[in-house]
């Protein structure tokens, strides 16, 4: 068996400190990949880093705002010099803010911030990241692959929560960018559409505490799928069916799909009271 063979790929999972990305990262523990934990919470990082050990894998923790530009810059510099090899980053930190447009209007710094890590924060690493994944794949063609977490919510018309949607949805342009632009010298990439998974970011909204939603676990073996199997994209059958009705038919999905949403909404509120 060769050396590269032998060798253990090595992912960079960024809001690894809990959720889906502490879930993906002991996952592929599991599968005998090096994680790297980024996310801010120190404490929490060594917490799963734990857990990944506890899994067989072998996990390196890295605290990081990746809204700041020299606390970014730093955290790359020791990736890249404690891994010759990066072979798939992802981009999972995010966060949401769920308020109408018409409540917004005072609020630009909502939309500020959820750019900030949404899109930028995932920007900024991958941008930092891509010389390193196009030199290996020169050497020795080590593919580097990003997966970008993203939500079905893209894919139909949602309301109240337009400061997370324009930052996925804009995130997802550049993912669409990377791979037309350095498919062809090795850098791939993967966008999940995550339906509402229960969490720490999704219990902030209450009503929501009576709804269905994927768990963290389940949702962490779809960021597994994005990184080993390295489809373009992973969604649910509805995410793809509602997407191709929007680009035919986006005036008429809208008028059919948000007046349900707003009863929902409502059942929801109701039973939360209940």
């Amino acid at each position: 068996m060769s050396p590269r063979a032998r060798r253990s790929k090595v992912a960079v999972v960024t809001g690894s400190s809990s959720g889906i990305g502490a879930e993906a990262a002991v996952q592929l523990a599991e599968r005998g990949w090096t994680v790297c934990l980024l996310a801010r919470r120190a404490d929490e990082l060594d917490a799963v880093a734990a857990r990944v050990r506890e899994a067989g894998g072998t996990a390196r923790t890295y605290p990081v705002d990746l809204t700041d530009d020299a606390d970014t810059a730093r955290v790359v510099e020791q990736l890249l010099a404690d891994h010759p090899r990066i072979d798939v980053l992802v981009n999972n930190a995010a966060r949401s803010i769920r308020r109408s447009i018409r409540d917004s209007t005072d609020r630009l710094h909502d939309y500020e911030r959820t750019v900030a890590i949404n899109y930028l924060g995932a920007v900024r690493l991958t941008l930092a990241l891509l010389p390193r994944f196009l030199e290996q794949d020169r050497i020795d063609g080590s593919r580097g692959h990003v997966v970008f977490s993203s939500t079905m919510s893209s894919q139909l018309p949602i309301p109240l929560f337009s400061a997370y949607l324009g930052s996925k949805a804009a995130l997802e342009s550049f993912a669409r960018s990377l791979l037309a632009e350095h498919g062809h010298e090795g850098v791939t990439t993967t966008v999940v559409y995550f339906p509402m998974v229960r969490t720490e970011m999704s219990g902030a909204t209450s009503i929501y505490a009576a709804m269905p939603m994927m768990t963290p676990d389940k949702a962490a073996r779809w960021l597994v799928k994005a990184a080993t199997e390295r489809p373009t994209r992973v969604t649910s059958l509805g995410g793809a069916v509602t997407e191709a009705g929007m680009s035919v038919l986006p005036g008429a999905l809208t008028k059919v799909i948000t007046p349900s949403i707003r009863r929902m909404d409502k059942r929801l509120a109701r039973r939360t009271r209940d």
